[in-house]
């Protein structure tokens, strides 16, 4: 795998920086937390700027819609993206990152024709449909029943977990199709509409004071069958698909990201006094803290581009996602619990400490504990590691 820039490269890349610098500061700041109409506003209108300069879906192929650009320029736009702090498109990550990739690889014409456009111009929002309360980590044990009608499947059950299920359009849903087939061979994978009558929505309020995440209750929706993705019953399959994408190069830009955070931590520490004297960063502990960071940030960026370059050469992110997920989460809580012990009172009191602010650095550390449940828990993805990759036998 040869990850060298060219000329062709570099030359995208001070093509991309000037645009950039241009439409980033004019774009503005995100609205405040807990804003959701206004931050969806917000995002799709970036996404829709980003569509229309040519940089939505650049790894998508050009039938698609995308541009079909190699591997090596899909990593300088996030190298250039998260050095120009561009906002992140968090209202639809579910659209852009895996549900628009699910259906260029497994949807049919139709679906394709009419949802991946409208994914890459940000007109649609969509969300996850997939775990429920007595089906998180085990996922196949889902109970929301879809019975088909004619030409329709009347969908019964309960969903949770859903980020920013109360502002989407469109979700993607795992209902079970065959109560009789054994757990992982009576599922199917449907595209819902979100104002489609017996869908109710009820936010949830987290730790960080916000509502990403929603409850969502079916009650006799109607999903026509034109909205089945793959075939019936074979939705364990697809929604693989869909969670290797999730857990592979979806987290590319958040793993650029981290990266800019630990070089933000840093500037900190060297302007932060210190109790004896000094400035933060003399403490010799801190700095061997920030050197193992940045290995551990360098070889998970290593293994982001490995999985980049595997998708764009067989359609389908690599199963070392798992890894790659795994050793994200560890990261993100690791510098987030740093970042809270560096700035100190100014984390606790919310206050700006060394050009960080203090209210964003908690809120990070809160919005880090996540990590270890989402897209798939920590306990699930050494499993896969141990069974996907490593080639053990299953646990019993």
């Amino acid at each position: 795998m040869d990850l060298t820039y060219s000329e062709q490269d570099e030359a995208f890349r001070a093509e991309l920086r000037g645009w950039l610098a241009a439409e980033v500061p004019a774009y503005g700041p995100p609205p405040p937390p807990g804003d959701w109409s206004a931050r969806r506003a917000f995002d799709t209108g970036w996404q829709r700027r980003l569509h229309d300069a040519g940089y939505a879906g650049l790894h998508w192929p050009a039938e698609f819609g995308g541009r079909g650009l190699p591997v090596t320029q899909q990593l300088v736009y996030l190298e250039e993206y998260a050095r120009a702090g561009a906002p992140y498109v968090g209202i639809n990550f579910v659209g852009t990152m895996h549900a628009g990739p699910t259906l260029i690889a497994e949807g049919t014409d139709e679906q394709r024709a009419f949802h991946l456009p409208r994914i890459l111009r940000g007109e649609d929002v969509w969300c996850q449909g997939f775990s429920e309360p007595q089906a998180g980590s085990d996922l196949a044990s889902l109970r929301t029943a879809a019975v088909r009608d004619g030409d329709h499947y009347v969908v019964n059950g309960q969903k949770i977990w859903s980020t920013r299920a109360h502002v989407a359009d469109y979700c993607e849903l795992l209902v079970r199709t065959d109560p009789a087939a054994r757990k992982h061979r009576g599922i199917s994978w449907l595209i819902l509409d979100m104002r489609s009558p017996g869908v109710e929505v009820r936010p949830m309020r987290t730790i960080d004071g916000e509502s990403h995440f929603c409850e969502m209750f079916l009650t006799d929706v109607r999903v026509p069958v034109r909205n089945l993705v793959g075939a019936e019953n074979d939705g364990w399959r697809v929604t693989n698909v869909t969670l290797r994408f999730e857990r592979g190069t979806a987290f590319a830009q958040h793993i650029i990201t981290l990266r800019s955070q630990l070089r933000d931590l840093v500037r900190a520490a060297r302007l932060l006094p210190a109790a004896g004297g000094g400035n933060a960063w003399d403490d010799p502990s801190l700095r061997a803290h920030v050197g193992r960071l940045e290995a551990g940030a360098e070889g998970l960026w290593r293994m982001t581009q490995r999985g980049i370059a595997e998708a764009e050469a067989t359609g389908l992110p690599a199963p070392t996602g798992s890894a790659v997920k795994l050793r994200f989460s560890e990261l993100s809580q690791e510098l987030s619990e740093l970042a809270v012990r560096v700035l100190g009172r100014a984390a606790l009191g919310g206050v700006r400490a060394g050009g960080v602010d203090g209210v964003e650095v908690a809120r990070a550390y809160l919005w880090s504990l996540q990590y270890s449940i989402a897209a798939g828990t920590s306990q699930i993805q050494r499993n896969l590691i141990a069974e996907r990759i490593l080639g053990m036998p299953r646990s019993a």
